[in-house]
């Protein structure tokens, strides 16, 4: 498929370590990380308001997300010295399950980590659902919220995953900050083996 001419190119953080997955699998560091990847370079102040936690607290998770790479300082948007701004390194991460032999350290924080990944996905779905009387209508009428039951091979499941990501890399691709009329919206697909 060809990349459309207006592609944005996507800088993505692969979790690739037991430690990298473990810091992230804070429920306030994957909020504070989303809330920079979606609104742009905070301050610690601006995200200590955001989400009520003290500043200092927010400084350790900030810390702690710079430590592996997650978050990186924004000097250039302070006005004085005092200032401490904040940016997601990355646009989107990685995380790939993890192989059966991999150690169970490995296992366990991929699993704590995608675990926290749905907990921040399942709150979003509320926080829509209770802002969506507030909308106004043609953004009511233009969200979607469905699923579909299919008898798949493993091959089949691989290949609806692929063309689900395919999908959503299509919206991201158009979809640019700044342009007349555009809000945040967020896209999530899951597609897996029922249990």
């Amino acid at each position: 498929m060809a990349e459309p001419t207006d592609a944005r190119s996507r800088n993505v953080i692969a979790l690739t370590t037991a430690k990298q997955m473990r810091a992230l699998a804070h429920p306030l560091r994957m909020q504070v990380l989303g809330e920079l990847r979606v609104n742009g370079p905070r301050t610690v102040g601006a995200l200590s308001e955001i989400f009520d936690e003290a500043p200092g607290t927010l400084s350790y998770h900030l810390g702690k997300l710079a430590e592996f790479g997650f978050v990186e300082e924004a000097p250039g948007h302070s006005t004085d010295r005092r200032e401490r701004w904040w940016r997601s390194a990355h646009d989107a991460t990685n995380l790939q399950a993890p192989c059966a032999n991999a150690p169970a350290a490995e296992r366990h924080a991929s699993a704590a980590v995608r675990h926290q990944i749905v907990d921040v996905y399942s709150a979003t779905l509320h926080r829509a659902i209770d802002a969506a009387e507030e909308l106004p209508r043609e953004w009511a009428d233009a969200a979607v919220s469905s699923d579909a039951f299919a008898f798949l091979t493993p091959a089949e499941l691989a290949e609806a995953s692929a063309e689900l990501s395919a999908v959503a890399e299509k919206w991201y691709d158009r979809g640019t900050r700044g342009r007349a009329g555009t809000e945040p919206v967020q896209i999530i697909v899951h597609a897996f083996r029922r249990p």
